[in-house]
């Protein structure tokens, strides 16, 4: 059964200026071929089911569901299509939906309850950019919809509902792409190729970082009380457990709280380990530890404040995420938010582009030092040279060619840039990593059957009981 709309909450760093190597911008004509290749890429084009051919320029009739802060950023960069129509809008909130009407222009049909634009058959896809406990609802119920979607990540809230959303979008045959707009950027592509390209030689470590220091106050701890006159507050809880009124727990701050969110590992990590996963050639971890807390402890969230994961991967490869929000200082050598360690050389990938470093290599074996010959050890550095060149690249990631992605595959049934078992894959590698935290355990990951083989008990975070009525389709 569908159930009442959420709004959308969420935030992205802002871009930079155009792509440009060695001081001169990367040319139209080397985007369009970028957008060329990942379409002749893309695979599954017999095996998503069409509701009708479009023409080259035929418009895509597209609902949002949810236009809060990051609804209302992804409608922007649906806005920049000209073969898109945001024929609808559906939010809890009243004030988002006029906004978002404004801003359209065109008089979109307008919902409290997104079971009824659904019913509309004149809409070809929505746009899901409500809060992550919503998330699996909403898109089952629009695949069951013969709709297309466009689902903001993290992809859901539980490594549970996330296989059963993977499950409807084959079954119904839709195209489904999850909204982490960098795997549509030829930047992310770039990277991706000269890394798996020995670009850095081979790569032992990949290091992620959400740095932000949010002392003193933080997101503040506001007491219960009354939900604001108008605010439906059953109808943003949904499937979650019934918690008293919170203003924190709502607009944009529910990522702060487990019933609604995984926190910053769900809300940044899942973009950096997309990133990590495509320059790598990974599937799913093996095995996941992960430490920290509220240890600043200076407002009501429920998530940590400091926080370290460790994963191991399948090939040796260790990949780490580091949350500090008690301190801003960076964390590595140069700026950025995904730190590449190869034998050749590091790799600092931002939002703004990606910086390559050499390490200077001796040809020497490492001594084994002796007081008898200190000359040794002076020596072993003798010789030593980078064997590749720096690179520095600035870049932008948009979320309008993610947009643009999506329309296009809505028209030629192929698989998006980010399709859903890649966002099930990566929002997986988070919430078991949310799992080791919370049960303070080493956790051996069996990626095949999505369970934990070392600890059963640790099994049962993978899902949680919906409040009735609310019910995960089978």
């Amino acid at each position: 059964m569908y159930q009442p709309t959420m709004q959308a909450v969420y935030a992205k760093p802002p871009d930079d200026d155009d792509v440009v190597k060695g001081g001169v911008a990367m040319s139209d004509l080397t985007r369009r071929q970028f957008h060329r290749t990942s379409a002749a890429a893309a695979v599954g084009l017999s095996a998503l089911s069409a509701r009708r051919v479009y023409g080259a320029n035929e418009r895509v009739r597209v609902g949002f569901i949810g236009v809060g802060n990051r609804g209302d950023q992804v409608l922007s960069a649906f806005l920049a299509h000209k073969d898109c129509e945001v024929a609808a809008v559906c939010d809890i909130y009243p004030p988002y939906r006029e906004f978002a009407a404004k801003k359209i222009g065109t008089q979109p049909a307008l919902y409290h309850d997104y079971r009824q634009m659904l019913d509309d058959k004149t809409l070809d896809a929505v746009v899901i950019c409500t809060p992550d406990h919503w998330h699996a609802l909403q898109t089952i119920h629009a695949c069951q919809a013969n709709k297309d979607v466009y689902v903001e990540k993290p992809l859901s809230l539980t490594v549970v509902e996330g296989r059963k959303m993977v499950e409807a979008a084959r079954k119904h045959r839709r195209v489904v792409q999850v909204g982490i707009q960098r795997l549509s950027s030829a930047l992310g592509r770039e990277v991706a190729e000269f890394i798996r390209g020995g670009g850095i030689g081979r790569v032992t470590v990949a290091r992620a970082f959400h740095i932000q220091n949010e002392w003193p106050q933080g997101i503040g701890s506001p007491p219960d009380s009354d939900p604001p006159p108008g605010f439906d507050w059953d109808a943003w809880l949904g499937p979650a457990p019934r918690k008293p009124y919170n203003k924190n727990r709502t607009f944009y701050r529910f990522r702060w709280f487990y019933d609604y969110s995984g926190g910053q590992l769900t809300n940044f990590g899942v973009h950096y380990l997309a990133s990590i996963h495509w320059a790598l050639n990974l599937q799913a971890p093996r095995a996941v530890v992960a430490m920290g807390g509220k240890f600043a402890n200076y407002d009501n969230r429920e998530v940590p404040d400091t926080l370290e994961v460790l994963w191991h991967y399948p090939g040796d490869i260790l990949v780490t995420f580091s949350q500090y929000n008690a301190n801003g200082a960076p964390a590595a050598a140069r700026p950025c938010e995904i730190e590449f360690r190869g034998t050749l050389g590091t790799l600092y990938l931002s939002t703004s582009g990606y910086e390559v470093v050499p390490e200077v290599l001796t040809p020497n074996e490492f001594p084994a030092r002796t007081p008898l010959d200190r000359s040794l050890e002076r020596n072993y550095r003798m010789g030593a040279k980078p064997k590749i060149e720096p690179r520095k690249v600035t870049a932008r990631i948009l979320d309008t060619d993610h947009a643009r992605n999506f329309l296009d595959c809505v028209k030629t049934r192929q698989q998006p840039s980010c399709p859903i078992e890649l966002g099930h894959a990566v929002t997986t590698a988070a919430l078991i990593a949310n799992i080791a935290h919370r049960t303070r355990s080493y956790l051996e990951w069996d990626a095949t059957a999505e369970r934990f083989t070392n600890n059963t008990q640790a099994n049962q975070f993978l899902h949680y009981e919906y409040r009735k009525p609310y019910r995960l389709p089978d």
